[in-house]
């Protein structure tokens, strides 16, 4: 049995944000990850970083190829009744907002992290979690293996094994409901602007990012 005092379930960016922060405060932690780390770096995810993620990233010491490659925005354009209006984020707030691919920032976290990602765990399961000495078992390389820590951390999703390791009667949901979804259109083109543009229409509502 190994001791540690954080396990992380799930090597998503949320997980790995999450050991690369205790490691930067001197927490020992690992990042259970059923998945290869090619399969998760596949995953497609959207690419709009709000300025307080941005400062969270560079605190995490991950920043430094998201401020070489990032594209900052000091605003972006509403689109309606035929008209355009800019709205200066940097004026009116002192903020901004950066594209950067969230797929690049989950193979900057899996680089700064390194070793303390056991990838392709499989079967994992956990222990006790809301007790004095909480366990974590799993198989990695054809060997049961177990992890004994302080805290357990799911950042594994609705479907993941953290949620459903919880007792039904002692999870309360919060959960609002949006009317509608969204369609992804991969143009290969040049940007038609320089910044974001949310149009409004009568047939519904676009982002040209």
């Amino acid at each position: 049995m190994r001791r540690i005092q954080v396990a992380i379930v799930g090597a998503g960016p949320s997980g790995l944000m999450l050991s690369q922060l205790l490691h930067r405060h001197g927490v020992d932690s690992v990042v259970l990850e059923r998945q290869t780390r090619e399969y998760v770096e596949a995953r497609i995810r959207a690419g709009l970083l709000e300025w307080t993620t941005v400062e969270l990233l560079k605190e995490a010491g991950v920043g430094a190829r998201m401020q070489r490659e990032g594209l900052v925005h000091d605003g972006f354009e509403l689109a309606f009744d035929g008209r355009m209006h800019r709205i200066d984020l940097q004026g009116l707030a002192g903020r901004q907002v950066l594209v950067y691919g969230q797929t690049e920032i989950q193979k900057d976290l899996a680089d700064a992290v390194g070793d303390r990602v056991l990838w392709e765990a499989k079967d994992v399961a956990i222990h006790d979690f809301d007790g004095r000495r909480p366990r974590v078992t799993f198989v990695r390389d054809g060997r049961p293996q177990e992890l004994e820590c302080d805290f357990v951390v799911g950042c594994d999703g609705y479907h993941g094994v953290s949620r459903a390791s919880v007792p039904r009667d002692r999870i309360v949901h919060h959960e609002r409901i949006y009317p509608f979804g969204w369609l992804g259109v991969l143009a290969d083109v040049p940007p038609v602007n320089d910044e974001l543009i949310y149009a409004n229409h009568a047939r519904g509502f676009a982002l040209c990012s």
